[in-house]
Order: structure tokens, then C-alpha cells, then sequence
């Protein structure tokens, strides 16, 4: 029996315009990041990009601690597709950072090799099966740690559309971290993937995203940071993604993993400095809003 959706819930640094690429926008400082997810009800979150936390394990989990936050699981971008790279090495580092925290996910993202999530090449046959067996790889190694692998489909990298995750769900052993907006944005299915494979998908990054910024990134009108900056995700309950369907399928299949709540956001300037009232209150109304979902369904205090 799983704990209540409320016990479930997770945050990410990216929600608060954190993120690993250069340039991407205003970087908030890390208490401040941490103590607002406490502030909308977070008790638990994701590492964020190398340089957010501390390099030392140990010290990741006491900067977490101070803030009454646990660590669900890390976001780990590495180049898959290349027979002359070994992507060991960082998710050996990044499990070693999970271990020391008590989190229990590795969320690996197949990463082109260049900065950013604007462009991608296409794989050839030898790219995709470098990247499966790498995939296997992980997974075994993850698993031997008394981790989850799971594959995480997201724009701009080299599994991206919904026919890509599916090919990587067929030809490889790994879990699925499925991401509601990246799927979406890709051209996937997230309730379709959500109905079909709930017994691969090990973990969750739920977003809601606007379409019509979707379509336009798909069509190449826009970039993915553009579309960003542009607001294309939004609250939950607020955009075009029935996550309402997508948690119902999972709860129902007896999904017991979390569910992380990420916005990707980029800002101008601080908060304040730009007006409104800044990232957290979005990320609090997806709070309530997924906590209304799981109250509907008579999972929100257990069952």
C-alpha cells in the first residue's frame, strides 16, 4: 500500500528558474530557493544542477536537512549515444551524492553533448545502440547501489518525441521518469504512455504546459528556451495537460513513487525586481492543485 499522494510530493530547483544551462537566466541563491519550498509546503526535492548544492555528498544532505527537506533523486544529463564516451563515471558521482542524501533515483537524460535544448542531431543506428546498452548500463549500476534508473524524455535531447521513449522502453530494461510537459511538448502522449506502460514508469516530473507555445516549439517558430521564458508552463490545472487523467491511471495501477512538481521558468531578475509575485506562488497553486486531485480520489490522507 502506498503512502498518501500527500507524502508524495516533491520540488525542483528549475521551478525557481534554476538551471544547468549557461546563460539561461537570473540564478536565485540556494537558501532561498529551499526555504520557499518549505514556505509551499515541499518537504522533499530534487538536487538540482551540479554547483546548486554542495559538491560534497554529505554536505548536499546536511544543506537539505537544515531546510527540513529529503532528497528524492537528481537530474543527470550525459551523452548516451557516443560509442567512445562511458557515461559511468558522472552517474556513479551522482549516486554517490543520492546515497549520502537517502534518495533513492537516478533520472538520466540523454544529453546531445552540447549546452543547451534548442537543437539536437539525429541518432544512427550505431548512436542508438551505444545509447540502449548504455542505458543497461545505468541501470545495473543503479541497481546494485539499491537505486531506480530512469530514462527521462526531454526536449533538445536525443530522446525527445513520444516514438523515441517507446524505443527506448522496448530495446532497453531501464525505468521510465515520465515528464508530463517534455513529453507533450516532444509531440507524445502522456496519458496514452501514462495508460500503457504504468509498469515502467518509476518516477514522475508533472508539469503542465500551454499548447500553443508547444506547437510553435515543434514547428520550429520558437525555441525551447524561448517558449520558456514565454511562459509556457504553467500551474498545474491551468495549462493543457490532463494531469488529472495521468494521475488517476497511476494511483489506480498502484503507483507509490513521486510525483516532483517542475515549471520550468526562466527570470529576467530577481523576484522582486521584476514585479508579480514571483515563482513560488505558482509552484504553492500546483501544490494545491495536485493535493485536490488526490483529496477527489480519496488519496490524499491514504487508503
Amino acid at each position: 500500500m502506498s503512502a498518501p499522494i500527500a507524502e508524495r510530493v516533491a520540488g525542483a530547483p528549475i521551478s525557481w528558474g534554476v538551471c544547468e544551462v549557461p546563460g539561461w537566466g537570473y540564478q536565485l541563491a540556494p537558501d532561498l530557493v529551499l526555504r520557499q519550498m518549505r514556505e509551499v509546503g515541499l518537504t522533499a526535492t530534487e538536487f538540482g544542477p551540479d554547483g546548486f548544492l554542495p559538491d560534497a555528498p554529505a554536505d548536499k544532505a546536511a544543506t537539505l536537512a537544515s531546510h527540513g527537506l529529503r532528497a528524492v533523486g537528481q537530474f543527470v544529463p550525459v551523452v548516451l549515444h557516443d560509442p567512445d564516451h562511458d557515461p559511468l563515471p558522472a552517474v556513479r558521482a551522482a549516486i554517490t551524492g543520492l546515497l549520502a542524501a537517502d534518495a533513492r533515483t537516478v533520472v538520466v537524460a540523454a544529453a546531445t553533448g552540447a549546452d543547451g535544448y534548442d537543437d539536437r542531431p539525429v541518432l544512427d543506428a550505431a548512436g542508438w545502440s551505444a545509447l540502449l546498452a548504455n542505458l543497461d548500463r545505468i541501470s545495473a549500476a543503479a541497481h546494485e547501489a539499491g537505486l531506480v534508473a530512469t530514462l527521462h524524455p526531454h526536449v533538445g535531447t536525443m530522446i525527445e518525441t513520444g516514438e523515441e521513449t517507446e524505443r527506448v522502453l522496448d530495446g532497453s530494461g531501464i525505468g521510465l521518469c515520465l515528464d508530463t510537459g517534455h513529453l507533450i511538448i516532444g509531440g507524445g502522449d502522456p496519458v496514452a504512455l501514462a495508460a500503457r506502460r504504468t509498469d515502467r514508469i518509476a518516477h514522475m516530473h508533472l508539469k503542465d504546459v500551454r499548447l500553443d507555445l508547444a506547437d510553435r516549439v515543434r514547428a520550429g517558430r520558437m525555441t525551447y528556451t524561448e517558449a520558456v521564458a514565454a511562459g509556457m508552463y504553467v500551474p498545474l490545472g491551468t495549462g493543457d495537460v490532463d494531469v488529472a487523467a495521468i494521475v488517476g491511471l497511476l494511483e489506480a495501477d498502484g503507483y507509490a513513487g513521486w510525483y516532483v512538481l517542475e515549471q520550468d521558468t526562466v527570470l529576467a531578475a530577481a523576484p522582486g525586481a521584476q514585479g508579480g509575485a514571483g515563482p513560488a506562488e505558482d509552484v504553492r497553486a500546483s501544490v494545491a492543485h495536485l493535493l485536490s486531485l488526490a483529496h477527489a480520489a480519496g488519496r490524499g490522507q491514504g487508503s
